[in-house]
Parts: C-alpha cells; sequence; structure tokens
C-alpha cells in the first residue's frame, strides 16, 4: 500500500526483515514492533481505522491519506533537471 518492500521497510523502520515478516503473520506481537511499522507507515500515508471507524458495522482496516496538489515533488524525483 505504502510502495514500499519488506526490505525498504526494514531499512526505514531498523527491524529486520524476519521481525517485519513475523509481524505480517504471527497473532502476537511484540508492541514495539508495531509501533515502529504503525509510525513508519502513518508517515508514508497509511491511515490505520478502528472497527466502525468510517463504516459502521465495518471492521478494522487502513486507507491511504489523500494527497494535496501541491505536495511538492516526491524525493524520488528529484533531479539536477527540477532543482531550483
Amino acid at each position: 500500500m505504502a510502495g514500499l518492500s519488506v526490505t525498504e521497510l526494514a531499512n526505514t523502520t531498523g527491524l529486520s526483515t524476519d521481525a517485519i515478516e513475523e509481524a505480517e503473520t504471527a497473532t502476537a506481537v511484540d508492541p514495539a514492533v508495531v509501533e515502529r511499522l504503525r509510525l513508519t507507515l502513518e508517515s508514508k500515508g497509511v491511515v490505520f481505522l478502528a472497527a466502525g471507524e468510517d463504516n459502521p458495522g465495518a471492521g478494522p482496516g487502513v486507507r491511504l491519506r489523500q494527497r494535496n496538489a501541491d505536495d511538492g515533488i516526491r524525493p524520488q524525483n528529484l533531479s539536477s533537471a527540477n532543482d531550483g
């Protein structure tokens, strides 16, 4: 959803790829791991929704934050051609 590979997410959070893969499949995850993942994903535009938060009767979920039209140039698109 945020466009990150497991390796990129590991590099961004400081967690190991094993810890991230375990968090994806385990029923009980270390709260510190959850917090690091949550903070990192929120910084990438992911919004976590509680059960019923945007739709009564719906379970918990995620969505991407809507971006403003003038967010500027994304870091991966920076180059000397648009340096100014």
